[in-house]
């Protein structure tokens, strides 16, 4: 394994299209715009742009140095860090294998609806075709039970696509592809955004959506918010910025490819918010309704109000094609980050070539993904995962990394020395200040707050029994496999070679 030459992107360039693709996902499309608008609409920005500076580009640059220092994938970057902390990439690749599983049934919902568009085969009653005529949900959660063929068919081929991807390599496959898909998926949207914002009642969705209400921003609420939005849009804490840099050649500037990502990150939710609230505004003045009763997100708002959007508008069939088409290439940017993370991890642990890591990997995911999700309550199991995955793996995993970053390894001056070595912009003194107190502080409360949430209420009133199995269990089960895993010995030489440059550092790449 010390011997093998670690993969690299062709070029920085290659590295930022990834990194974005990965960035820009489901939730930009149909979480921001819902969240800007309950959170003071125009007023929201403040608080999120403060973020996005505070948290998101904090994290970024240093999950971006842990990968390019340590070279590896995070359950090595963190050992080779110090080592007890290789619990801590373990628990991040546990996320992603879970996270791939359900993920990946999204896009191939966004697939079929891509194909329903043409003929508008939800009809009158789009809610009624998604759950009963389409994914054919059961009256209540539990274990699986049946399968459902219209889901099943997509999912493989979303799979199989995923995996010849991976299957070429980072330079080969993703890197070509996300060159790919970027392009196509800017090209779709912004179609998509032209057409929504000359409909009938556009300006009086995005007045609502941009009108500021600045009473908002003193919610404390819209700021958990702002900063929840940020730290899961950007794809930070959970190890997929940390794999990425690993391929990038020592001496790139790492804190500007932070600053790109994070604001054409935010520049694309932004221009999703437009899309969406201007075709909202249309559905609101065409149905007679105020805004607040059509504005939702989420699968409500993806597979329910766009159709029937869709059914009312000129031209819809072209609409809900470019609509579904951006989720699925948005979604296929992203899910292969999200595999390439447990890949990267196999490789560095075993030292098998990227094509049997790749079929064993995803094969074992996309068996998963095949068993669990397609089913009459995978939508159930789907949200459980989601949630408990999202709030107590994503955010505890990245609190745990900050405060034992900063606070336990005091890793910060060295790794901020090393980012302003090759980089034109200095960090200065607000990278350690936001990561060691502000960060922490912002999703400790995080925590809190949804810690008691979860316990005053079940999760949308679901029973007790199945949130335990199908959320706590998963939730716990990946801090588990960290810890276990954390105690297999390495090769020795593969734990050294990380001390060794890959690349000549007097050389920068910008």
């Amino acid at each position: 394994m010390a011997n093998q030459v670690r993969e690299q992107w062709a070029t920085r360039a290659g590295f930022l299209l990834a990194a974005i693709g990965s960035a820009v996902g489901l939730g930009n499309i149909w979480r921001f715009p819902y969240i800007a608008y309950e959170g003071g609409g125009g007023a929201f920005l403040v608080p999120y742009l403060i973020a996005l500076f505070t948290a998101g580009i904090p994290l970024l640059v240093l999950e971006y140095v842990i990968g390019n220092r340590y070279r590896g994938s995070p359950p090595i970057a963190f050992l080779r860090m110090s080592r007890p902390t290789q619990a801590l990439g373990w628990w991040q690749v546990a996320i992603c294998f879970v996270i791939a599983a359900y993920y990946a049934v999204i896009i191939a919902w966004a697939v079929r609806f891509t194909g329903f568009s043409v003929g508008q085969q939800w009809g009158d009653d789009p809610e009624g075709f998604l759950k009963q005529d389409f994914l054919q949900v059961a009256a209540e959660p539990g274990m699986v039970s049946s399968y459902v063929s219209g889901v099943l068919w997509p999912l493989i081929a979303v799979w199989v696509v995923t995996l010849v991807i991976l299957a070429f390599g980072v330079r080969r496959g993703i890197e070509r592809a996300n060159k790919i898909f970027i392009p196509l998926l800017v090209a779709l949207f912004l179609v998509l955004v032209v057409r929504a914002v000359t409909l009938p009642g556009a300006m009086s969705g995005l007045d609502a959506l941009f009108a500021p209400d600045w009473s908002a921003i003193t919610d404390s609420a819209v700021w958990v918010a702002a900063y929840g939005q940020i730290f899961f849009s950007l794809s930070i804490g959970f190890g997929i910025m940390i794999t990425y840099a690993s391929y990038l050649r020592r001496g790139t500037d790492l804190t500007g490819s932070a600053l790109v990502a994070g604001f054409a990150n935010s520049s694309f939710e932004i221009l999703a918010g437009i899309g969406v609230f201007a075709t909202l505004g249309f559905m609101a003045v065409t149905g007679g309704m105020a805004l607040d009763e059509v504005a939702t997100d989420g699968i409500g708002l993806a597979f329910v109000a766009f159709p029937e959007i869709i059914s009312n508008m000129p031209a819809g069939s072209l609409f809900g094609l470019l609509f579904f088409g951006s989720l699925v290439v948005a979604g296929m940017s992203s899910l292969i980050s999200i595999v390439q993370v447990v890949v990267a991890a196999v490789q560095d642990r075993t030292g098998i070539d990227r094509v049997p890591a790749v079929l064993c990997v995803g094969g074992a995911i996309a068996l998963a993904s095949i068993l669990l999700f397609p089913t009459e309550e995978g939508l159930y199991l789907l949200d459980a995962a989601d949630h408990f995955i999202n709030q107590y793996g994503i955010a505890l995993a990245g609190l745990v990394v900050v405060v034992v970053v900063s606070w336990v390894l005091r890793k910060l001056p060295e790794l901020q020395s090393l980012a302003d070595a090759a980089s034109a912009i200095r960090l200065g003194w607000w990278w350690p200040v936001t990561l060691g107190v502000i960060t922490p502080l912002v999703l400790g409360w995080m925590m809190w707050d949804s810690l008691r949430t979860e316990i005053a209420e079940n999760y949308e009133d679901y029973p007790t029994s199945f949130l335990l199995s199908a959320g706590w269990a998963i939730a716990i089960g990946a801090v588990v496999f960290g810890v276990i895993m954390s105690f297999l010995p390495w090769k020795r030489a593969t734990t050294e070679a990380a001390e060794e440059p890959a690349d000549d550092t007097s050389k920068v790449s910008r």
